[in-house]
């Protein structure tokens, strides 16, 4: 475990593969952590690639350099976050992968920074960023019933909980999420340390209430964020898995995300998969970063 200063942060990551390799950066989701990618960043690794594998912001050994810095969930401070390591790293430009929060700091790095990108994976939701203008607007029930934790957050009864149980909300996460996934205590429990981050609770307090617009950003990201809003479209070439099995975001029958991508595209849905596609399926998230290393993808 390596850590860096990088803009409000001092960002923990682990650093595997040759120091001189083709620089690749995988990003976890919530409730999730580096540990998603230890089989991933292994297979990159004997391929050549340099894997950078970030804590978020509020996970692990991240943590902020000042008491008096926003604890901000929001979109646009993980997308920042993403661009201030690449360059205290010294990180020219980086295939990027992600799911969950991770996807998203990726796909806004990719939207709004693509030179910084020479191929996106992102997970679940392909285009993961959020329309937060169009938040408030009803979605079919059954939809609205897998975000019951987004709801309960908004709650002081939902904060108490994480501050109380933060493992015991995760783990069922986890089950929920990832129903074909037979993951065993030690393996939550080494990503569960993540969650004792000091800055945990405020941070997924904060990324929830935000996402709704229920609760101001940080002005030092409003520029970003208003970028966001006008829905950019992704001009680098992705690939977009979707696990067949995910509890919370299950792939459609039509891709309604494909309009956004205006390079080389495809969407691969993975079978047997849930929501933690990088653990639950290193191989074929391991085969899609190396898919677009190949020259195809960048004709």
């Amino acid at each position: 475990m390596k850590a860096v200063p990088a803009g409000a942060l001092e960002i923990a990551y682990n650093d595997v593969g040759p120091a001189h390799g083709q620089p690749v950066v995988l990003l976890h989701g919530f409730p999730y952590d580096v540990h998603a990618y230890d089989e991933v960043s292994e297979i990159l690794a004997a391929h050549g690639h340099r894997c950078i594998v970030p804590f978020l912001r509020g996970f692990g050994a991240t943590r902020f350099l000042t008491d008096w810095s926003p604890r901000s969930g929001e979109q646009a401070a993980l997308g920042a976050d993403l661009l201030e390591l690449m360059s205290a790293l010294s990180i020219e430009a980086a295939t990027l992968g992600g799911y969950d929060w991770g996807g998203r700091a990726a796909c806004i790095v990719s939207a709004l920074w693509p030179d910084k990108v020479r191929g996106l994976v992102s997970c679940g939701t392909g285009y993961n960023i959020q329309n937060i203008a169009r938040a408030g607007n009803p979605v079919p029930p059954e939809e609205e019933a897998r975000y019951w934790y987004q709801y309960y957050f908004h709650s002081a009864r939902g904060r108490t909980a994480l501050i109380q149980n933060r493992r015991g909300i995760c783990e069922f996460i986890w089950k929920i999420w990832s129903p074909t996934w037979s993951f065993d205590s030690p393996t939550f429990d080494r990503t569960a340390e993540a969650f004792d981050n000091p800055d945990f609770v405020d941070i997924v307090i904060h990324s929830y209430q935000h996402r709704f617009g229920s609760i101001p950003g940080d002005p030092a990201y409003a520029e970003i964020e208003a970028r966001l809003a006008e829905q950019p479209d992704i001009v680098v070439p992705t690939i977009v898995l979707q696990g067949e099995d995910d509890g919370v975001d299950p792939p459609a029958s039509i891709d309604h995300d494909e309009s956004h991508f205006k390079a080389a595209y495809e969407r691969r849905i993975v079978p047997g998969t849930g929501h933690n596609l990088p653990q639950e399926a290193p191989k074929a998230f391991a085969e899609a970063i190396l898919n677009l290393s190949q020259k195809p993808w960048h004709s």
